[in-house]
C-alpha cells in the first residue's frame, strides 16, 4: 500500500495550487498517496503571530525576486504552464475553505479543490465575492446551492476552525505543510523530501 501524505492547504496560497498541480503525476506513480486537509491560512497566522511573505519580506527586492525564480523553477520541473498571479491577492479564503469542507460532505471534493484552485490562480478571479464564488461553481458544474447552503452551516464553520486549531497545535506555521505521520513538512521545496521519507519508510 502507497504511504499517505497529509497535503494542509489554503487556496489563498501560490504554493498550494502549485503543488496542487504537481501532486496527480507523483501520486501515479503509485508509491505515495495524498490527502488534502482544508485549513484556514488566515487563522493559522493569527494563532501564531506569523504573517504572510509578503508582509514580512515584501521590501526586500532581492528575497522576493529570489522567490519568483524559485516559483519559476518548481513550474518547469513540474510542467505546470497556466499560473498567473491573481491581480486581487490577497483574497479572503474564508468563505473558499468553508466551501472546501462542505464539498467533502457531499463528496465533491476534487472537482471544488480544482475550480477553486483554477479559479484563483489561473483565471484570477476575486473568489472573496459570493456572486463570484458561487458562478465559478456553476460553471464547474458543482451543486451550487448545496455548497453555499453548508457553508453557511455552524458545523462546517466549526469544523475548519478546528482543523486550524489542530493544524497549529502539531506545529503548523504556514501553507502548504505536509504531514508524514507525525512529522511536519513545509513549504513546497519541501515536497520532493517528504516523498522521498514515505517511499523509503
Amino acid at each position: 500500500m502507497p504511504r499517505e501524505i497529509a497535503f494542509l492547504f489554503d487556496f489563498g496560497s501560490p504554493n498550494a495550487y502549485l503543488v496542487h498541480r504537481a501532486l496527480p503525476a507523483i501520486a501515479a506513480k503509485g508509491t505515495v498517496s495524498f490527502r488534502y486537509e482544508p485549513v484556514l491560512l488566515g487563522g493559522v497566522f493569527k494563532a501564531i503571530g506569523n504573517q504572510s511573505p509578503m508582509q514580512a519580506y515584501g521590501h526586500i527586492g532581492a528575497k522576493v525576486a529570489y522567490d519568483r525564480l524559485e516559483m519559476r523553477r518548481f513550474m518547469t520541473a513540474h510542467h505546470i504552464d497556466k499560473f498567473v498571479m491573481n491581480p486581487h491577492f490577497p483574497v479572503n479564503t474564508l468563505l473558499m475553505m468553508r466551501g472546501a469542507l462542505a464539498a467533502r460532505r457531499l463528496g465533491c471534493e476534487a472537482a471544488y479543490d480544482e475550480a477553486m484552485f483554477a479559479g484563483m490562480w489561473e483565471q484570477g478571479l476575486k473568489l472573496d465575492l459570493p456572486d463570484v464564488w458561487e458562478r465559478a461553481l456553476t460553471d464547474a458544474g458543482l451543486p451550487t446551492a448545496q455548497l453555499a447552503e453548508l457553508a453557511a452551516d455552524s458545523a462546517v464553520k466549526g469544523e475548519l476552525v478546528a482543523n486550524t486549531e489542530r493544524a497549529v497545535a502539531r506545529g503548523v506555521f504556514g501553507i502548504p505543510s505536509f504531514f508524514l505521520g507525525d512529522e511536519l513538512w513545509f513549504g513546497k521545496d519541501r515536497l520532493r523530501d517528504v516523498v522521498e521519507a514515505a517511499e523509503a519508510a
